[in-house]
């Protein structure tokens, strides 16, 4: 077992102003997905100019931020947001929902393909391979924020938070690693060859929640919530089972469609 490595949340201190390094895996995500979907424009010609997908990063941002938070809020913290809702704007303190930040997203994409005049899924299909990586950033910045404890264990790379004496699962790297390297590997190379419309959407929501159902098995269930279903399910494995059904329906139904 190892300890906690003595990580302090804040980066960068400059007189009143504090940079976390929550802030700091944001910002990392949000340039990783830029550069990857410039890369994908270019290899395959999908004609999306540099304006374009300045605007697509912007619009998604901006549905991370606001889906992201609101989503926790509503999911994993509404009896914090009734007592204290100011509560909703501490997000340097952590507390973004994965869930809520892809409503937002879609939300936000849905706004900009009726803006540009294209189609929801010619968007969807685009981003979803660039997602991944900034998953797994914002994952690492869980860690670095102790947030996501795992499940006791006595494995030999199990970690003891501070002010504990027991050893967990870093739960929170375990998801950065799937749902970041490993998500990204599948998405990618699947969207490296042409695929009928929505199925790279599909494998995606395909991917992430069945791999954030796995993953939630090493995941500590959130105190005050605990498990909601059968007393081994999680809240985040309820909010993955509905991508699992709707990723296998859009790949079912994108490759029919495309056969006849």
């Amino acid at each position: 077992m190892w300890h906690y490595p003595d990580l302090d949340p804040i980066a960068v201190g400059l007189g009143p102003i504090s940079i976390y390094w929550y802030a700091i895996s944001y910002l990392a995500a949000i340039g990783l997905a830029w550069w990857t979907m410039g890369i994908r424009n270019r290899q395959h010609k999908l004609g999306w100019s540099d304006d374009d997908i300045a605007d697509i990063v912007f619009y998604g941002v901006l549905g991370i931020l606001l889906g992201g938070r609101l989503g926790y809020m509503f999911f994993y913290g509404f009896d914090s947001l009734l007592a204290n809702p100011l509560s909703l704007f501490k997000i340097w303190q952590g507390g973004m929902s994965f869930h809520g930040g892809l409503i937002g997203v879609l939300v936000a994409i849905a706004v900009f393909a009726k803006r540009k005049g294209s189609t929801f899924f010619t968007l969807t299909d685009f981003i979803a391979p660039s997602i991944p990586l900034g998953i797994g950033c914002g994952r690492i910045g869980n860690f670095i924020n102790t947030e996501l404890p795992g499940r006791i264990t006595e494995v030999p790379w199990a970690v003891i938070y501070p002010g504990e004496s027991v050893g967990r699962h870093p739960s929170s790297l375990y998801q950065a690693v799937l749902e970041g390297v490993v998500l990204f590997a599948i998405v990618w190379m699947f969207a490296a060859k042409p695929r009928p419309k929505m199925a790279v959407s599909g494998v995606f929501l395909l991917g992430y929640g069945s791999l954030r159902i796995f993953s939630e098995f090493f995941r500590t269930p959130d105190s005050h919530i605990g498990f909601v279903m059968f007393n081994w399910i999680t809240q985040g494995q309820l909010l993955s089972l509905p991508m699992v059904l709707l990723g296998i329906f859009f790949i079912t139904y994108s490759y029919s469609k495309a056969n006849k």
